[in-house]
């Protein structure tokens, strides 16, 4: 059975707390990337999205200085490296994941996204993922 270890993002890109919104979105367009790990030290204390940008930043018109951290998504669930591909991806079901910071002995190491869980995983992961993240929030 494949473990995340196998299907990640090595190296995940990551910014400091005191990072912009324009340092991060002109990072995600260099790097080609939809997400970035804010880290304080060595522990994710949030990651920001794309979309998290336009939605929560953009649409109200605030500024592409404003700090990252007041649009993060904070509480940042991780996995370990070890963990099987079919456990991580009833747990991404489980939280509404589209994206998964894998940590090895609490460090982060990588990145899985669903797009990981359809190229690189054998089997339904990405389905069974994407069902749970396809379920409406309480929210909406």
């Amino acid at each position: 059975m494949p473990t995340l270890r196998e299907i990640m993002t090595p190296h995940p890109i990551t910014v400091d707390p005191q990072a912009t919104l324009q340092e991060v979105a002109t990072l995600m367009l260099e790097q080609d990337i939809g997400a970035v790990l804010v880290m304080k030290g060595d522990q994710p204390t949030g990651i920001i999205t794309d979309r998290d940008i336009v939605i929560r930043a953009v649409a109200y018109g605030h500024g592409s200085g404003t700090a990252v951290t007041d649009y993060t998504t904070g509480d940042v669930f991780t996995m370990e490296a070890d963990t099987s591909v079919e456990d991580a991806a009833q747990e991404m079901a489980r939280h509404q994941l589209r994206r998964l910071p894998v940590t090895e002995g609490g460090k982060v190491v990588g990145m899985v996204s669903l797009g990981d869980l359809a190229v690189r995983a054998s089997g339904n992961a990405d389905e069974e993922a994407l069902r749970g993240v396809s379920v409406p929030s309480d929210n909406s």
